[in-house]
């Protein structure tokens, strides 16, 4: 009996042994500093209390699980200290202006982004008529008839 007892705490030892050896340590990885400044477009004001979230990306391009938001201050500026290296997802919302994502490639120990946020601007239609070169101005729709000019029926 002692001597299965001695051999599952033998067993038991190099099995702890083994996993402790096989766990990746978090510290071996290295990680990035961000710094995000978020400014409006038109005319590079900041943008306070903006939500930056973002999401490690795989090697595929899908979103994985997990997370992090941060909120700009009053000078739009929000950072953060170790993300490690890979793909990362970053979108900004702020109330006011269009969603903002893209996806960055973190490998460097220090990162900027500067991201400028634009005002919402009206629905595209594709029954309007565009203009096709720059600078070229959209035709105009003729103007309704008259109903005055109806003759009854």
């Amino acid at each position: 009996m002692k001597k299965i007892f001695l051999a599952g705490v033998v067993l038991a030892v190099f099995a702890m042994a083994g996993a402790a050896f096989g766990q990746k340590d978090s510290d071996d990885e290295p990680t990035s500093w961000l710094n995000f400044v978020v400014v409006k477009e038109d005319n590079g004001k900041p943008v306070r209390n903006a939500a930056v979230i973002m999401h490690p990306v795989n090697p595929h391009g899908k979103q994985q699980h997990g997370g992090m938001e941060l909120k700009t201050d009053a000078d739009g500026k929000a950072d953060f200290d170790g993300i490690p290296y890979g793909m990362l997802r970053v979108q900004v919302l702020a109330h006011g202006f269009q969603t903002y994502g893209e996806d960055f490639s973190v490998d460097k120990p220090k990162m900027a982004f500067t991201i400028k946020l634009k005002r919402p601007q009206g629905q595209y239609s594709i029954y309007d008529d565009h203009a096709k070169e720059p600078g070229e101005q959209p035709k105009q729709d003729a103007p309704p008839p008259d109903p005055k000019d109806k003759k009854p029926n």
